[in-house]
């Protein structure tokens, strides 16, 4: 492509006054492109601080019902939901993660009962029941068993499935995962409920904030990087994709957000599908930190990251920053 010389193409021409940059954004924001996730904990009239998290709570059952309906008027359009499980309800099999009654399960139903218009996605992993804090189960050596594990993922996800999730997000790693849940789901008579595939998920030191969060930190033996993805590879990413894709994944997410916008971008390229990212715990402490330190302002810094998300190519994020960010954007 051969564009005109200087000074008959100048580019600062366009972004000298602010109604002109507006015009020729390429990519914009919206309240819309955003997921916030949510931690959920026993009890009633609970908020309990996360540390690792400033600005960041585990709410009660009822509480997280008003968050719901904060999220709706701000006009985001998808709650993600973790539970964090008590440490007696955890056990080697993470058996907690079928029980119909369990905290994720009550926090869907309550959820849809006082805002049936707002989108739920769940967590399917066994991390937040096991008591050895991996996402599957184990073998007499540690290792984390594949098809054992989609067994009890797919009765995780009924069971989230029938108490009202509108979508299914593996985050386990574990081959195969994607078409058994999706076969399941068929069969089980929820053929609308959408799988969000955790396609390209990183052994990322990025995470600890989140562990400490769901109650898994002190609890996790071991790594888990013989299941989550060496951050040094690309193409194997694209190889998961694919394969999640293959087996009937509806999305796929890329996770951690930032340090792996190349991954998006290469996805979004190859594929041609919804993407999005989770700007995970780290990254969200990273920024919060920054802020306190007086060394970045949060309204500029939220939106910049979030937008760089949207440039890469994704459909939407998931951001502890949500609902900051869609009050910034009128939502």
């Amino acid at each position: 492509m051969t564009y005109a010389p200087y000074p008959a193409l100048r580019l600062r021409r366009t972004r000298a006054s602010a109604w002109s940059r507006a015009m020729h954004a390429e990519n914009r924001l919206s309240p819309s492109d955003f997921i916030w996730p949510l931690f959920v904990t026993e009890g009633t009239g609970v908020e309990e601080p996360i540390g690792a998290l400033p600005g960041v709570s585990r709410w009660s059952v009822d509480l997280m019902v008003e968050r719901a309906k904060d999220a709706r008027d701000a006009g985001i359009p998808c709650l993600a939901l973790f539970p964090n499980t008590q440490v007696d309800r955890r056990s080697d099999d993470g058996t907690e993660a079928l029980n119909p009654d369990n905290l994720m399960c009550r926090a869907i139903r309550a959820i849809k009962d006082a805002v049936p218009d707002i989108g739920i996605l769940t967590d399917v992993a066994l991390d937040p029941y096991t008591a050895h804090g991996q996402d599957g189960l184990l073998d007499d050596t540690g290792y984390v068993l594949n098809d054992a594990t989609i067994d009890i993922l797919v009765g995780q996800s009924l069971n989230q499935a029938a108490a009202g999730a509108d979508i299914i997000a593996p985050s386990d790693m574990m081959d195969g995962r994607v078409g058994a849940i999706r076969a399941a789901l068929e069969q089980g008579g929820h053929a609308n409920v959408q799988i969000m595939a955790y396609a390209a998920k990183y052994a990322s030191a990025f995470y600890g904030p989140f562990r400490d969060a769901v109650g898994s930190r002190g609890l996790l033996k071991g790594d888990k990087k013989n299941y989550q993805m060496d951050p040094a590879n690309g193409e194997e990413a694209l190889r998961e994709v694919a394969l999640d894709l293959a087996e009937g994944a509806d999305s796929v997410m890329v996770k951690p957000g930032l340090p792996y916008l190349d991954i998006v971008a290469r996805v979004r390229d190859r594929f041609a599908v919804p993407v999005f990212a989770y700007q995970v715990s780290g990254e969200y402490a990273m920024i919060e930190h920054a802020v306190a330190a007086g060394a970045a302002d949060r309204d500029t810094m939220v939106l910049e990251t979030l937008m760089a998300f949207k440039r890469a190519g994704c459909s939407g994020v998931l951001t502890y920053h949500a609902l900051h960010a869609a009050r910034l954007l009128g939502g």
